[in-house]
């Protein structure tokens, strides 16, 4: 069946067998968990903010994901009843609470990601959803909406409800309205829990819409490297990274982290288009 925000995939023999294998999203789930060089991106926003720009980590975390996906398109793809697809689109998922408070509500939120979008562009798409969504601009619609009436219902009613949506979502019938600021329905999810000085952490990822991971990342510290056998102190960040591994073998996953720790350790390319096409050193050909 045609989905409305994918395009079908045609695969081998070998990524079908196991697809029929491992049928649901949470059986093929794969984690990374390991520390990236972010030295030079702390120093390249902080000469940002000198200049009077309010970018964040977060914005250059999430475009450099984005990046990352325009160039590793298989990362944008995903499996629904035993079929692969492949957004038609680069969306960026992530929870944002209304106020900082313990019991304050919290809402999902989903960032497009243009081909010509750049930090700038992006870090204003940021800022002005969440700030409409403090200020309470922001009418709930969507699955922000239904989760509060779907919620509420009894068991003998909520439960087999749910299920029917499990079902519509799975055979691609589920309503556009109901995956519309729904977390789930992105390329890719992140959460920055390094801003409430935590480390990374494993985020499981569920086998309801169509995003295939999840990127954790963790509190910036100061971390010993040793460099040509002498000690250096290097500011780093943990990526706990979720992801099903239906949608391109490790060889392809390992080089599409590789590109992201690129991109992070060299933070220009952030002011380029989020398409540009990006070859790693030692590389003959693009990736």
């Amino acid at each position: 069946m045609s989905r409305s925000n994918a395009k079908r995939i045609k695969i081998g023999g070998m990524s079908q067998l196991l697809i029929d294998l491992k049928p649901r999203r949470c059986d093929a789930d794969v984690f990374l968990n390991t520390p990236v060089d972010v030295t030079n991106l702390v120093k390249y926003i902080d000469d940002k903010k000198k200049e009077g720009e309010k970018v964040t980590y977060f914005h250059a975390f999430l475009l450099a994901l984005a990046k990352t996906i325009y160039n590793r398109p298989k990362l944008n793809r995903f499996i629904a009843n035993r079929h692969m697809y492949e957004h038609t689109n680069v969306v960026i998922s992530f929870v944002a609470k209304v106020e900082f408070e313990d019991d304050a509500e919290e809402l999902m939120l989903l960032i497009e990601v243009s081909p010509d979008d750049n930090l700038e562009s992006i870090s204003k798409k940021i800022k002005d959803k969440i700030a409409d969504l403090r200020e309470k601009k922001v009418d709930k619609k969507g699955a922000n909406s239904a989760i509060d009436t779907l919620g509420k219902l009894p068991n003998i009613i909520r439960v087999p409800l749910v299920g029917t949506l499990k079902w519509m979502d799975k055979v691609g019938c589920l309503p556009k309205t109901l995956q519309e600021d729904d977390l789930y329905f992105a390329s890719a999810i992140v959460t920055d829990i390094g801003s409430l000085k935590s480390d990374s952490i494993y985020h499981n990822n569920t086998n309801f819409g169509t995003c295939s991971s999840i990127t954790a990342i963790g509190e910036i510290r100061d971390t010993v490297k040793v460099v040509d056998g002498k000690e250096k102190i290097i500011k780093s960040a943990n990526f706990g990274i979720n992801f099903d591994e239906r949608v391109a073998d490790g060889f392809y996953m390992i080089k599409a982290f590789k590109m992201l720790e690129y991109i992070i350790e060299n933070p220009h390319l952030l002011e380029e288009r989020a398409d540009t096409k990006i070859t790693l050193p030692g590389t003959k050909k693009k990736m």
